[in-house]
């Protein structure tokens, strides 16, 4: 919101929703150089923070690229307001843990007695409430919340209720599998726990050593108060601090570093109700002693309080027994039953090696032990949570394991860095649970692997396809995790007064701390080696034009689609997702994104004659984006921006050389229902149907045998309006005619609701009878033949495509070219569908380079919907010159992760009159609509003969690239082309000219 001006400092001036303020300099008392300093006060209850960036001379200061935030949470009535209203959350769930929290902050025992509590109502709640129950459970474990307050607990009272949730939680893990990741992550938050005898031996342990050691007084009997209050995971880092302490001769600075390097000050120490003041003082006589017997207690301690803990885990999945000493008591575990043989040496081996310094064997031990693990962890068990924890544990160690490893991938050469990333991969793919798309990419990588030491050329391009997809893998990861757990965190935060920041970066750092973040920097360190091995250069130049204007960097396109930008605009945007629009005044979009070549937003490009761009140095990208707000010239090569700053004066100049074309005015003309509901294809005329239609019935029988095109019919022009004035939808015509009046009135929103209000149309009894006769008689199956139900889904297919005429992205682009939005009528186009096995699409020349003596074409499995929509990933990209259409030549393997298959059924393409108009690309901006779901399937490219089979490759890609030749040939014109592949044999769905 742009602030009100009754609160803004003296000097400044409201911009478009927001206000720019000078700092006033003054000295401050004490310092001899002046600081900058202003005031705003806010007296308005209703604001809850301030977004707010640095302007220094032309310099733009941000905070690691984002705004900087400030938030007005100091009093519990704007902690309220800023908690919103709770959506996307459980939200009677965390109303019962904010109602609770003060009872809550007593003990960890009263903490998780109250969570175990409410474990029923988190399971009937489903996953949003599992969720709300991870958060509350990070906060504590994070020191978001209050441990203990003036309340004396036995420590076997806290482990016993630690024991009593995490044994509540394993029976949930067995009930619930759709919840297991979610709950295995609880488990880890929470910590094991224990028998109480485990718990009650941190009192009586400590007693010893204190007895043992001869060291009763100062910071040790501090500490023994403590314990004796109230024991936290603190403790395990204290005594951690209190060995190496000893280690290194008696160090204090070693004893503080430690301390500090987990999170804990001098100021947390003295926080505790019993707090430490003194700090460590033994004598060397001491040394062995305490040695043994804190690294004895680190295991009493870890076992209550590290869910992660390997030696604790092991230890307790094995079984051990701890004789009883004077009043301390003895502790037996037994071994957990039905390990699988060899286990145990397998564990044994991992803690021999837990430390080495080559981490590759102890990785591959760790991830076997996972994997004879996992059957165990998807069927009962009364000792579940033991085998959960070391599996937790052993995931932990892998972590570690891998970080300690980077400084031997240094000098690494690429095969070795990939072996890293499929073990890491395959870690991941052992925590999560909907991990098919990672398991695929494992088989990726393994494919790479072994394309690389069987000498295969195309090794490296391979791979950065399978480094694409395993980001937009851990991209989905990231995103479910935030949609599931950023609402939770930040309404429960809000009440709860959890710092602003801790909010802000909640899901960040749950995902930073699996697998996932090694993983990122694996990839982001092979990247670079990738792209200079398959010679991909730090670009992908997508529309090839000179552009010189002000930088504006924006996190996705979608939000300025519709801005207008007065100055000539140089965009910057961290997602392009492929469907948008291009906003007025945009001369260049400069983007980390990969949309296809042919998706919608490059089409646009080239047409607006707009640089775009793909650049995949983050080094160069993070250079443009702190050029923000300066001028830069673009200079494309074929494979390469060069880009310079330049004043404003070579700015009015290179603006005058490439002035806007003012496109020639664009006309539409309203076409009149000409007497027929359906008309077959020998009928289609430009009165009656659009250019797709047109072009498919012309292309029959003029291409070579080889290609195939498939039955067409047609609903011509007029019939969607000669059906809402038909009788039986006077209501419905009604309800349009207010909705449109809303919409000429500016509300937007009257998009939605027309849509949604032509799906109640009723087909008049002439239309079906005229349809029936026409897909009849053309060979084509009626489906009504298949019940009343069929033909209600094929109509319903039919107003979903009349009803796309209203979409925003047709709309909006409609109105920027200044067409009369109102003549733009919709013919449907009927077809049978091909069941593809891959789906093509072709340029006749090439869009990037210009070249027209070579064809440029993207390849997907499946339907096409995943080339041309909105679908992340990138498809096979091929080139084929014209004069050797035996020779085509990849040039970038496929990364899209679903490919979309449908059964025997039918499809209603949009053909509007305003995808026939030359200057502008109408194609793709109207919906085609099958008339049955297409099924999401996850690709295995590692089983494609597109991929793996070279002979097979080669074919397929030289019969595309024929079929496109023959079609250019017989227009005299480029084309672009839609069609699929079905064992082995080309089929064509549509062609228009090249745009």
């Amino acid at each position: 919101m742009v602030p009100p001006s009754s609160i803004l400092p003296p000097g400044s001036i409201i911009l478009d929703k927001a206000a720019e303020t000078p700092f006033s300099a003054s000295s401050s008392d004490g310092l001899t150089s002046k600081v900058q300093s202003l005031d705003i006060v806010i007296e308005d209850g209703n604001f809850v923070g301030m977004p707010f960036v640095l302007l220094s001379g032309e310099k733009w200061i941000k905070n690691q690229g984002s705004d900087f935030y400030v938030g007005f949470s100091a009093a519990s009535k704007l902690a309220l307001k800023a908690a919103g209203d709770g959506s996307g959350t459980a939200k009677s769930l965390l109303d019962k843990i904010a109602d609770m929290e003060s009872e809550a902050q007593k003990s960890f025992m009263h903490r998780f007695n109250i969570a175990a509590d409410l474990i029923e109502d988190a399971t009937s709640a489903g996953e949003l409430g599992f969720a709300g129950i991870l958060v509350w459970m990070r906060f504590m474990a994070t020191r978001q919340l209050i441990w203990n307050k003036n309340y004396n607990v036995k420590p076997r009272e806290i482990s016993k209720a630690q024991d009593r949730l995490t044994d509540l939680l394993q029976n949930a893990f067995t009930s619930h599998p759709q919840y297991r990741e979610i709950l295995r992550m609880i488990m880890s938050t929470v910590g094991r726990g224990g028998e109480g005898d485990v718990g009650q031996r941190i009192r009586d342990e400590i007693l010893v050593i204190q007895r043992n050691n001869d060291c009763k007084g100062g910071m040790m009997e501090e500490w023994h108060q403590k314990l004796h209050n109230n024991t936290s995971p603190d403790d395990v880092v204290i005594c951690q601090a209190l060995i190496d302490y000893i280690k290194s001769d008696f160090d204090l600075g070693v004893y503080w570093k430690t301390l500090n390097e987990n999170g804990i000050t001098k100021e947390r120490l003295l926080s505790y109700d019993r707090a430490i003041h003194s700090e460590p003082n033994f004598r060397g006589d001491q040394k062995g002693g305490l040695l043994r017997d804190l690294g004895h207690y680190m295991r009493t301690l870890k076992a209550v309080h590290s869910g992660a803990d390997l030696e604790s885990a092991i230890a307790n999945c094995m079984g051990y027994k701890t004789e009883g000493e004077g009043f301390m008591v003895g502790v037996q575990i037994n071994p957990v039953s039905g390990l699988p043989s060899g286990f145990q040496d397998l564990l044994h081996f991992v803690l021999d090696h837990v430390e080495d310094k080559n981490v590759e064997t102890l990785l591959e031990r760790l991830l076997e032990a996972r994997e004879e693990l996992r059957p165990l962890l998807l069927k009962p068990n009364n000792r579940l949570k033991d085998l959960l924890f070391l599996d937790i544990a052993l995931d932990s160690t892998v972590r570690t394991a891998v970080e300690r490893g980077y400084e031997e991938l240094n000098n690494a050469n690429p095969e070795k860095i990939m072996y890293f990333i499929s073990l890491v991969l395959e870690n991941l793919a052992l925590s999560v649970d909907d991990n098919e798309d990672l398991v695929y990419c494992l088989k990726g990588w393994n494919q790479a692997l072994s394309m690389s030491n069987g000498g295969d050329n195309h090794w490296a391009l391979f791979a950065k396809a399978v480094l694409d997809r395993t980001r937009l893998a851990l991209a989905s990861k990231a995103e479910w995790y935030h949609h599931l757990l950023q609402p939770s965190a930040e309404y429960l935060g809000s009440i709860l007064g959890v710092d602003q920041w801790a909010l802000n970066i909640f899901t960040e750092e749950i995902i930073r701390a699996g697998s996932a973040a090694s993983l990122s920097s694996l990839l982001n360190r092979l990247d670079p080696v990738l792209r200079k091995t398959a010679n991909l250069g730090s670009w992908q130049i997508i529309s090839p034009v000179e552009a010189v204007g002000y930088v504006v960097v924006v996190d996705e396109l979608l939000s300025v689609q519709n801005e207008i930008y007065e100055k000539p605009t140089i965009l910057v945007a961290k997602s392009v997702k492929g469907e948008e629009e291009i906003p007025d005044g945009a001369v260049a979009l400069i983007t980390p994104d990969m949309p296809d070549v042919l998706s919608h937003v490059s089409v646009r490009a080239r047409n607006g004659k707009v640089c775009f761009a793909t650049c995949f140095d983050p080094n160069i990208l993070a250079d443009f984006q702190a050029k923000e707000g300066r001028i830069l010239l673009l200079k494309p090569t074929p494979s390469d921006i060069i880009y310079s700053e330049v004043n404003e004066i070579e700015l009015q100049s290179s603006s005058n050389l490439v002035e806007a074309e003012t496109s020639a005015t664009l006309r539409l003309v309203k076409k009149q229902f000409g007497g027929c509901y359906a008309i077959s294809a020998d009928e289609f005329t430009s009165e009656m149907v659009g250019a797709k239609s047109r072009n498919i019935a012309y292309l029959k029988g003029k291409v070579p045998s080889s290609v195939g095109i498939p039955t067409s019919v047609a609903l011509p022009f007029g019939v969607f309006e000669k059906v809402l004035s038909d009788d039986i939808n006077q209501g419905v015509a009604k309800e349009l005619q207010i909705l449109m009046k809303k919409l000429s009135e500016g509300d937007f929103s009257a998009l939605g609701e027309i849509r949604t209000t032509v799906l109640d149309l009723s087909a008049p009894a002439q239309l079906v009878k005229e349809l029936k006769e026409k897909m009849q008689g053309s060979g084509m199956p009626w489906p009504g033949d298949e019940g009343p139900k069929r033909w209600e889904q094929a109509w319903m297919a039919i107003k979903k495509v009349w009803a796309s005429k209203w979409n925003e992205r047709a709309y909006f682009s409609t109105r920027k070219v200044k067409l009369d939005h109102d003549y733009l009528c919709m013919a449907v186009l009927v077809q049978e569908i091909i069941n593809a096995d891959y789906a093509f699409v072709i340029h006749t020349t090439n869009p990037s380079s210009g070249d027209d003596s070579e064809i440029y074409a993207e390849v997907v499995r499946g339907l096409g919907e995943t080339l041309v929509g909105a679908y992340p990933g990138r498809a096979l990209s091929f080139i084929c010159k014209k004069k050797d259409l035996n020779s085509p030549q990849v040039l970038g393997y496929p990364s899209k992760p679903i490919g979309l298959f449908i059964k025997r059924s039918i499809i209603f393409r949009s053909d509007s009159n305003g995808e026939d108009l030359e200057g502008y690309a109408g194609a793709g901006l109207y919906d085609s609509v099958p008339m049955d779901e297409e099924e999401k399937v996850v690709i295995d490219y590692s089983s494609d003969p597109l991929i793996t089979d070279g002979n097979f490759r080669q074919t397929i890609l030289s019969n595309i690239a024929r079929a496109g030749h023959a079609i250019e040939e017989l227009y005299g014109s480029p084309q672009d082309i839609e069609g699929v592949v079905r064992d082995g044999k080309i089929y064509v769905v549509q062609t228009r000219p090249q745009m």
